[in-house]
């Protein structure tokens, strides 16, 4: 990711009373993130955090976690929103207790498409000399 730079340089010679002369020499950098680069940053920190959650989802449901505990509860009652929307589209394998959700794989690969998208999108806007 591009990110902008600055560096000013300062140069000076001064020449002391029995002739000899001095030079100091003092670089200063600042550097700044573009706005683009932060929301592409932000972008994918949010599809991150959204793919982390429905692994785990993926993983508990796998591994045919219990649903009566709290922590397995919870990240049920949040993804099953975010996963909601491919319910059905492919079979999901059930054995015994363990169930591989199809669902769940489809929505990360779709969730991190989608914010590929946007992220290229975003990065159309730039401007040339950033690119």
């Amino acid at each position: 990711m591009s990110e902008t730079e600055q560096t000013t340089e300062v140069h000076e010679t001064t020449t002391q009373p029995n002739g000899a002369q001095v030079q100091r020499h003092n670089v200063s950098r600042t550097s700044q993130t573009s706005g683009i680069v932060i929301a592409q940053r932000f972008i994918w920190f949010i599809v991150g955090v959204i793919d982390a959650l429905i692994a785990i989802r993926f993983i508990l449901l796998l591994l045919g976690a219990n649903q009566s505990a709290g922590f397995v509860d919870f990240i049920y009652g949040i993804t099953g929103i975010l996963v909601a929307p491919f319910v059905g589209i492919f079979g999901e394998p059930i054995y015994g207790r363990f169930l591989f959700e199809w669902s769940s794989v489809l929505a990360v690969v779709v969730y991190s498409l989608i914010a590929w998208g946007i992220v290229k999108l975003i990065t159309l806007t730039r401007p040339q000399e950033e690119i």
